[in-house]
């Protein structure tokens, strides 16, 4: 007898129907599964052999024949494990074909035959509904993640016995209901605060320039000046997510398996902080069973750098094009895959080998050479995709020890949100874009167009521009970000037309070039 059970697969962040094709037929006792599984699906045999027994069902010792439709579609994880027991239990008549046919089936299964959860549930639920297949079994643990999918009908279940029950209509499994405004008002926000920050007014001041227009940024400094806690108070300067890039971003950590019960959405931007050791494929992502890396962790927030020209360059040199497009592709021999990364790039280094460039405090130990080879590890076409360049002194005791309270970061961020509404509004407004995906949503994100159009200048900006262009050998990439850059201080002073001023600060801000220019 044959039973077909529905499924999903993935690739990359998108996902499409599989069809669990059980045949169970006269013959020598045996368990094969075809359709291109990987390891963790074949031995899927072990453990749903044990589960059926242990659930106290029967576990037919004849021929099963298991196959994942469509064949040329790779199939990985534990995710078919429920799936393919329904389908034994189904092909075994010990299930009505009315019962089980309805529904599509996601879930690992432990030996004791309860279930488990299983990563990507929500991309997965996703396919599912975009083949209009509503009502979904899903494991108790991932029933909250996989409910934020509107319109879907989900059926959590904590083991095989309990689902088996159900679809014999012995007894009742309700379907799960998610409150996401209890969720959201219950949800305690920790970021860390501004407040905490003593001095520091030009960096706090870049930082602000930074989350109001999305800009990547760099900060270069002695070792304890404040680089490092300075960037892990970005976050609470940015707006409030929006539920499309919540969800957007929820997807990725589900792939990843970075979710748990408690927190089924991730409502708060995101901050990666990788160690500096990390590979190319734990950057960028990939693999043999590609991942999605650190910087589609950060997707909607923030990937933070520090001791960036300690990362491996090849890593280092594999951002570029992300920074670029806000993707990720990934090619292999069987597929190509893309994930999502729009995210602030934000680098922490030091001047000099041994840190102390510059400082008062300490002698520099370095030769010009040893400077120009540590700051060279950080590629010219590189640096041209960071907006924001600022030097982050030490700090004196005066301010050390000061007891003015420094401004909070609830004040800077309604800052940031009315220079980001301002932008919103003049992109939305813009009726010569002709497709509404491409429009930016933030200054850092504009084309060429959109400069020409947006960044104008007076006529003392534009002499500044001018001088600065041929003083620092800018490149057309950076005379661009310049410009962006510019756009963001003036929505920020709440004017349209960029003036000197503006220009100026933003040319304070490419302090890299002048660093570079001079090894």
């Amino acid at each position: 007898m044959i039973a077909i059970v529905k499924s999903t697969a993935l690739n990359g962040l998108e996902g499409q129907v599989v069809e669990v094709e059980v045949d169970v037929s006269n013959g020598l006792p045996s368990f094969d599964i075809v359709g291109l599984p990987d390891t963790s699906v074949r031995e899927s045999k072990d453990r749903v052999r044990a589960a059926i027994k242990n659930s106290g069902l029967e576990f037919p010792v004849r021929r099963i024949t298991v196959n994942l439709a469509p064949a040329d579609l790779r199939k990985e994880g534990p995710i078919y494990d429920l799936p393919i027991a329904v389908g034994i239990l189904a092909a075994t008549a010990q299930l009505a074909p009315d019962h089980y046919e309805r529904f599509t089936y996601l879930g690992e299964l432990s030996l004791n035959g309860s279930l488990r959860s299983v990563a990507g549930t929500l991309p997965n639920v996703m396919a599912a509904m975009g083949a209009s297949l509503r009502e979904i079994i899903v494991p108790m643990e991932n029933a909250a993640e996989a409910a934020l999918v509107e319109g879907a009908n989900i059926f959590p279940a904590g083991s095989l016995a309990e689902l088996t029950s159900f679809l014999r209509g012995e007894t009742n499994i309700s379907p799960y209901v998610l409150d996401l405004n209890d969720y959201l008002e219950t949800r305690v926000d920790d970021v860390l605060d501004f407040s905490d920050v003593k001095g520091q007014h030009a960096a706090r001041r870049s930082l602000e320039v930074a989350a109001a227009g999305s800009h990547n940024l760099i900060m270069v400094g002695s070792p304890g000046s404040g680089k490092t806690m300075l960037a892990h108070r970005l976050p609470g300067i940015l707006p409030d997510m929006t539920f499309r890039e919540s969800i957007e971003t929820t997807k990725i950590y589900s792939l990843a398996g970075l979710l748990t019960p408690d927190t089924p959405l991730v409502t708060r931007r995101p901050f990666r902080s990788p160690h500096h050791t990390a590979s190319t494929v734990g950057l960028i992502g990939g693999g043999r069973n590609p991942r999605p890396g650190e910087i589609s962790l950060a997707h909607h927030g923030v990937l933070f750098l520090d001791e960036m020209p300690e990362f491996q360059k090849d890593a280092l040199e594999a951002l570029r094009q992300p920074l670029e497009d806000g993707v990720v592709s990934i090619s292999r021999a069987s597929a190509s895959l893309t994930y999502p990364a729009r995210l602030m790039l934000v680098g922490a280094l030091n001047p000099c080998p041994c840190g102390y460039s510059g400082d008062y405090l300490h002698g520099c130990t370095c030769t010009p050479h040893q400077v120009q080879r540590y700051i060279s590890r950080l590629s010219g076409p590189l640096l041209d995709r960071i907006d924001i360049c600022i030097e982050v002194p030490r700090l004196p005791y005066e301010d050390i020890s000061s007891s003015e309270k420094p401004e909070s970061s609830a004040s800077i961020k309604k800052r940031v949100e009315a220079a980001r509404e301002c932008q919103r509004e003049r992109f939305r407004s813009d009726t010569k874009t002709s497709a509404r995906s491409q429009t930016p949503d933030c200054n850092a994100r504009m084309g060429s167009k959109e400069v020409r159009r947006y960044c104008k200048m007076s006529k003392a900006a534009r002499e500044l521009l001018k001088e600065a262009f041929k003083r620092f050998s800018l490149s057309a990439r950076s005379y661009d970000k310049i410009l962006k850059v510019s756009r963001t201080i003036a929505d920020l002073d709440g004017s349209e037309l960029i003036g000197e001023s503006h220009l100026a600060e933003a040319v304070q801000y490419r302090s890299l070039d002048r660093l570079t220019a001079n090894y």
